[in-house]
């Protein structure tokens, strides 16, 4: 009887400290759980500090990012195609002026004027009057699509070809990252540079990497000006400071001067650019990078850009910006 009695008490002694020792565990795994989150806060905040990331405060109203973008579009005898851009980003509510890079011997037509100035004002959604203007250049040049705009009113440049679309959501995403980290090049379409291995021991040489590759290794190292954001004073430095040589290149060899834009902008933040997830429509059917070769003669640019820098300035990386509300996985 006694015996049945003290192990009734063992057992429910047993129980009681279970019972204690699985709160106990608990407390302690909550405990922990929250000290995780808040050690992994810290980090994402210090290494977004360190990337150059701030949240930009959307309330604001004394940020000179606040005025908006310009889209800065390069045509070349396809009034179709341009008429097509005009009329989209018409109705992105960001848009502050449109600037058509305009490069043909004969001026544009007066009533292409008149067509596209119409469209602006049927599509424009933001209430405000959307400059539109032909940048004319007298010489056929690939790099007039960054000559110095002397009165631009953004600080931001949305660099775009005429055969490609992208949503208004995707360039006002875009936007807005491009505002975490100004100084940088901010874009839809990476690229990247590879050092050419087979060479051994010999002088560097860079390979040239294409999409596939990109996508492949998930690392790049530039953003093709296609489709790209940028500072305003990138078009004074590639006008004005970079190298005469590198824009006599651009200019003999028909091609380029997107990696020469890069360079420039690498060379003076040491940093790298920012590839931004958006879906783009391609409206056009022929272009430089659809000829035969191209990947060869990008892969000489590089290396002939190198060889002009006397170094390297391009810097890879693997970040990628997805807005995280149209997307599963992120």
């Amino acid at each position: 009887m006694r015996g049945s009695l003290f192990g009734r008490r063992i057992t429910a002694r047993f129980r009681q400290l279970s019972k204690s020792a699985v709160v106990s565990i608990k407390v302690k795994l909550l405990l922990f759980i929250c000290i995780a989150f808040i050690v992994s806060l810290t980090a994402h905040n210090r290494a977004a500090s360190l990337m150059g990331w701030t949240h930009p405060d959307i309330h604001q109203s004394s940020s000179p990012f606040r005025k908006g973008y310009t889209v800065l579009i390069n045509t070349w005898k396809r009034t179709d195609l341009l008429k097509q851009s005009v009329f989209h980003y018409a109705s992105c509510p960001g848009l502050d002026a449109i600037h058509i890079v305009w490069s043909e011997p004969d001026p544009p037509s007066d009533s292409l004027d008149e067509f596209l100035r119409h469209t602006i004002q049927l599509r424009s959604k933001s209430g405000k009057l959307i400059k539109l203007r032909f940048d004319l250049n007298m010489e056929d040049s690939l790099n007039n699509r960054f000559k110095e705009i002397q009165d631009l009113k953004t600080d931001a440049i949305f660099s775009i070809d005429d055969d490609v679309i992208f949503p208004c959501e995707s360039v006002e995403f875009a936007f807005s990252v491009w505002q975490s980290a100004s100084d940088t090049m901010v874009g839809f379409v990476p690229r990247m540079h590879w050092l050419d291995e087979s060479r051994g021991g010999m002088e560097c040489r860079y390979l040239y990497g294409g999409w596939l590759s990109v996508w492949w290794m998930g690392t790049y190292s530039m953003v093709l000006s296609k489709a790209a954001f940028f500072h305003k004073k990138y078009l004074d430095l590639y006008t004005n400071q970079m190298p005469a040589s590198i824009r006599e290149y651009t200019t003999e060899n028909r091609n380029c001067e997107d990696i020469a834009m890069s360079f420039l902008v690498a060379n003076t933040t040491g940093a790298p650019p920012i590839w931004v997830k958006g879906k783009i429509y391609e409206i056009g059917s022929v272009g430089i990078s659809t000829t035969g070769g191209h990947s060869d003669r990008r892969t000489r640019c590089l290396n002939d850009f190198v060889a002009l820098y006397g170094r390297m300035p391009l810097v890879a990386t693997t970040v990628k910006a997805i807005d995280s509300r149209h997307s599963w996985f992120w």
